[in-house]
């Protein structure tokens, strides 16, 4: 691997978000930079709420080959693209915008990220059928781009409130767009996620439950059959409670590193139209 030179011609890409300075995603870009030897470099900007406007309006000013963004910027930001991709417009966020012949396209590259994931991890996909826990930013991504590529069935289960209401509206707006059928219910239901999960070949966490205690929405470890698949979009830890339960039982697991890798690689190809050199960039990641 060799260091980029800086000069007049190296371009800038970047991630706004408050805080920054904890993503990988520096690390990811830099390390494709660097070895596919495109002159650009990749930071990270503490961007506040009530700054976003501006920093959105430099990427035009610094000429910016684009950024990624974190929550709330990701829906803060749509009404400031001058496009929107098919999947950003359907999920109603964005997380890559792409600064091209003066217009920025905003994209949502979360739900190829995860889906581009089960694929590496040879999971089936077509006319199958997942269970997922949670209604947030990370579900709605998975569930349109899961419904978009050809799942059957979703089963989706939400504590009650805000996220379950918006959830359920989302849902409607995409039965007419989408033949997957998905439903969602209260996560407290313990009746319907066992007879969901029974039914289904894959099981997601994309919840923020075992990030930073030892917990776990399953506390029922006869859920876990050896041909069941257990995604925790988690990525720190890399072993959540709920991916031990499941490895306890014989089930495949995948943790969040994938989905952050692939859907990183996507919006490298957007910026660069090359492919992410995603063999080397997850050994260096592997090893933080």
């Amino acid at each position: 691997m060799s260091c980029i030179e800086v000069n007049g011609h190296t371009r800038l890409a970047g991630f706004f978000a408050s805080p920054a300075k904890h993503s990988l995603s520096p690390t990811l870009h830099t390390t494709s930079f660097e070895e596919l030897g495109i002159n650009a470099v990749y930071l990270a900007f503490d961007i506040k709420p009530d700054q976003l406007d501006a920093a959105i309006n430099s990427i035009r000013t610094l000429n910016m080959m684009g950024v990624n963004l974190s929550m709330p910027h990701k829906v803060n930001a749509l009404p400031l693209m001058d496009e929107l991709s098919k999947e950003a417009t359907l999920i109603g966020a964005i997380n890559t915008i792409v600064h091209k012949e003066g217009k920025l396209i905003g994209h949502n590259t979360d739900g190829f990220g995860f889906m581009e994931s089960l694929r590496v991890n040879q999971v089936p996909i077509k006319n199958q059928t997942m269970t997922i826990l949670g209604a947030g930013g990370a579900a709605t991504a998975i569930v349109v781009q899961a419904a978009l590529d050809g799942f059957e069935k979703i089963h989706l289960f939400s504590r009650p409130g805000e996220r379950f209401d918006d959830m359920q509206k989302k849902i409607e707006e995409l039965s007419d767009k989408v033949t997957c059928k998905i439903t969602i219910t209260n996560l407290f239901d313990l009746p319907a996620l066992k007879q969901a999960i029974s039914q289904s070949h894959l099981l997601v966490n994309s919840t923020s439950v075992g990030m930073t205690t030892d917990e776990s929405l399953i506390t029922d470890d006869a859920i876990f059959r050896k041909d069941l698949v257990v995604y925790d979009v988690i990525y720190n830890p890399r072993k959540t409670l709920l991916l031990k339960q499941a490895q306890s039982k014989g089930c495949q697991t995948i943790n969040g590193l994938d989905m952050l890798l692939y859907q990183g690689a996507k919006a490298f190809n957007l910026w660069t139209n090359e492919d992410m050199p995603v063999k080397k960039v997850k050994e260096i990641i592997d090893t933080i």
